[in-house]
């Protein structure tokens, strides 16, 4: 599956690909209305990206080099953001680093709280880095990683070429949604049980294709009627 060109302006954030995945409306809700809503597990989610930038930025290991915090852009997909660790092993079929000696080949590590588990929007998230690195380097990233913090145990994914047409579609639908500028309707479901974003959401409330924020309007414009 082909993804569209996109210029430096069109750049949204590459963790927004997570958000749509998991849910059209979350995505909306934070990156085209601005809200957000933490939660114990968006706290810790935090504080594991944090870890995760800790030390130094850039470290060697023998025939590894560990980066930290590295920016990372694709035009393909029309996204930008920050790699939590991308991991350069010395490798003769990888790319030529400035500074560096030899070859390299690129795999990033996405970083979250918890434990290992299968979740769709952490995979997209990653592939989205491996495809801006692919682009930025002009090389090939087959694989990456997701680190669970609670247990400390590292999954590794290939990255085939169903997860990169999922991660182009998210980038698309994500794009849309912004150009749009509509707030998706709510689609209650198990996952809107631990969601931050519940209380803004409003899930279990018939909204159509309002907006909360439009509805929180709504309601104070009501009142406001009644006092009169």
């Amino acid at each position: 599956m082909s993804c569209p060109e996109f210029t430096e302006d069109d750049l949204l954030p590459v963790s927004g690909l997570a958000h749509v995945v998991f849910c059209a409306r979350r995505a909306a809700l934070h990156h085209l209305e601005g809200q957000w809503e933490d939660n114990l597990l968006t706290v810790e989610g935090g504080h594991t990206h944090d870890r995760a930038h800790e030390g130094p930025r850039r470290e060697v290991r023998g025939d590894l080099l560990i980066v930290r915090g590295l920016r990372v852009r694709s035009f393909r997909l029309g996204v930008s953001g920050v790699c939590d660790v991308v991991e350069f092993g010395r490798d003769e079929q990888g790319v030529e680093l400035t500074g560096r000696e030899g070859r390299w080949q690129p795999f990033p590590i996405e970083y979250k709280r918890g434990r290992l588990r299968h979740e769709p929007s952490y995979r997209v998230q990653v592939c989205a880095q491996a495809m801006c690195l692919e682009e930025m380097l002009g090389c090939s990233v087959p694989a990456a990683a997701l680190f669970y913090a609670k247990t400390g145990r590292r999954q590794k994914l290939d990255l085939t070429a169903e997860l990169r047409a999922d991660t182009c579609h998210a980038a698309r639908r994500f794009h849309e949604i912004m150009a749009a500028g509509r707030t998706p309707p709510p689609e209650p479901g198990p996952k809107c049980e631990k969601c931050s974003m519940a209380p803004l959401c409003l899930p279990r409330t018939a909204l159509g294709p309002r907006s909360a924020s439009s509805y929180l309007a709504s309601v104070l414009a009501n009142g406001n009627e009644r006092a009169r």
